[in-house]
């Protein structure tokens, strides 16, 4: 602990962000560039270094974080990245992505603003990149056992990682163009730039990881070819199925699930499309779901320059303190938070009719209706009370030539045949059974992510990764060095 008064001393001060007119005329990430560096060492001086760390007990990476913020406000830069990478294998992925229940399991979040460890992480992380201190790891040998990873999300690429180094041949099966999964298409650019991505997967190749794109495993190769040549299979195709709105009117042409839009965005940012197909330029936009990923919609049709955005939420808004009777701390409360894309659209205006920045809240959708060319033009909803239930009176009517559900997600595709050919056993939920060593039913053949766990935080996800990789290596060789943070069964911490 640098300063044992550092969290009486020292206000929270949180990596800035660009000024909104500036930030929705480009897709770059949304923080002042080098702005994080001159105040990181004192924030994480706040760090109490307390006897019992909650934020150990909230991350399911178990990350090390009162030992990296005291190296951090000590400058010690390179044992910071070494603390941090023991336990993240892509911290720059979380430093951005990740929603922080860390933050909210700080002992000094009972009283006071939390340390902001989410910045801090990320600028270990970046610094890191800068300074040279994450070279590939390539194993000093070969176990002469191959592995193959089906999906290059954040958990395949971390299990990927993982395996590579205990010195297995690890190949890695992505059914896109390109590598990353969600993080790639699904991930607006604003959120995080690619080069972040595009780094640690040319640090894997250095390493000896292989990598298969354009193969979507059940379609292009087989799973009897996989399970041949390879002697152990992880699963770990995220959970991409996508829920459905059920109401009159969802057939009208202009109704799109928020992955068939976000990837064409993100392909423009590729420079595969021109423009999107999809895009919501000129266009009254309405997105239902009021979570992060309809958030993310929210930025980029901003940024396409729609004429207006209004995001649906079926929640009622909550505070902006924590209810110490429902959700007490150290658990992960449901606030009133505002985002980069809900500052933005609060700021344009983009929904003057909404309760706060571009949301309605307590709404439900009632049904679509459309012009005679069958497309649609209106969306009806209606307020709902604490159990759902529709509130006498306050039906209206919504302009929307273009409507995004962005509803959750609720296991893994199997359009594509991969879990009828692997046989494997499913959930009621949708999800992969497994056991306590994720393995599934099918022998060699283990689960793991979204797709086992369902729709969950990409800190959790990494965790997946890391805990499926050791039992795989323990089943391959009988015992296993790497680390198992969580089992499958692990759950965040709940009242």
């Amino acid at each position: 602990m640098a300063d044992p008064k550092g969290f009486m001393t020292t206000p929270r001060q949180d990596w800035p962000r660009r000024p909104v007119e500036e930030r929705v005329r480009d897709w770059n990430e949304v923080y002042v560039p080098g702005a994080l560096l001159p105040v990181i060492s004192e924030q994480a001086d706040r760090c109490m270094d307390c006897g019992v760390p909650f934020c150990h007990e909230a991350c399911p990476l178990g990350n090390l974080i009162p030992e990296w913020n005291d190296l951090v406000a000590r400058e010690d830069w390179r044992a910071a990245s070494d603390r941090l990478h023991a336990t993240n294998n892509f911290p720059e992925f979380t430093g951005r992505l990740c929603p922080a229940p860390c933050e909210a399991g700080c002992v000094l979040a009972i009283n006071q603003p939390a340390v902001t460890i989410k910045n801090v992480e990320c600028a270990i992380a970046d610094r890191a990149w800068a300074e040279g201190f994450v070279p590939p790891r390539p194993p000093d040998r070969l176990s002469g056992r191959t592995v193959a990873v089906i999906g290059s999300g954040p958990t395949g690429l971390a299990a990927a990682q993982q395996l590579t180094r205990a010195g297995h041949t690890v190949v890695v099966y992505e059914k896109d163009d390109r590598l990353g999964g969600l993080m790639r298409y699904g991930i607006p650019e604003f959120k995080m730039e690619k080069h972040h991505l595009d780094r640690r997967i040319e640090q894997m190749r250095a390493e000896g990881t292989k990598f298969r794109t354009s193969t979507a495993v059940g379609r292009d190769v087989t799973a009897a070819e996989l399970r041949a040549r390879h002697d152990a299979v992880v699963v770990a195709t995220g959970a991409t199925a996508w829920r459905e709105l059920s109401v009159p009117g969802r057939e009208l042409a202009g109704i799109h699930q928020a992955m068939e839009y976000l990837p064409l965005a993100n392909r423009v940012r590729e420079g595969d499309l021109e423009v999107s197909p999809l895009s919501a330029a000129g266009r009254h936009v309405v997105i239902v779901g009021g979570g992060d990923t309809g958030a993310d919609c929210l930025g980029t049709a901003v940024r396409e320059g729609a004429a207006s955005v209004t995001q649906l939420d079926i929640y009622a808004q909550p505070g902006a303190e924590r209810d110490d009777d429902a959700e007490p701390w150290p658990t992960y409360p449901k606030l009133y938070r505002l985002s980069a894309a809900h500052e933005e659209a609060r700021d344009l205006g983009t929904a003057p009719v909404a309760d706060a920045d571009a949301r309605l809240f307590a709404a439900s959708t009632l049904r679509f209706t459309g012009d005679d060319g069958g497309r649609v033009r209106r969306l009806h909803l209606v307020e709902v009370d604490a159990r759902r239930s529709p509130v006498a009176g306050t039906a209206r009517a919504l302009p929307a030539d273009l409507v995004l559900l962005a509803l959750g997600f609720s296991g893994p595709d199997q359009g594509d045949g991969l879990v009828e050919q692997l046989g494997l056993a499913m959930d009621p939920r949708g999800t992969i059974v497994r056991d306590r060593d994720f393995a599934t039913n099918v022998p060699g053949v283990f689960a793991a992510g979204d797709a086992a766990r369902g729709q969950s935080l990409i800190v959790w996800a990494l965790a997946e990764g890391r805990a499926v990789a050791a039992a795989v290596d323990r089943r391959l060789t009988g015992s296993s060095r790497l680390p198992a943070p969580i089992s499958p069964y692990d759950r965040p911490m709940s009242v």
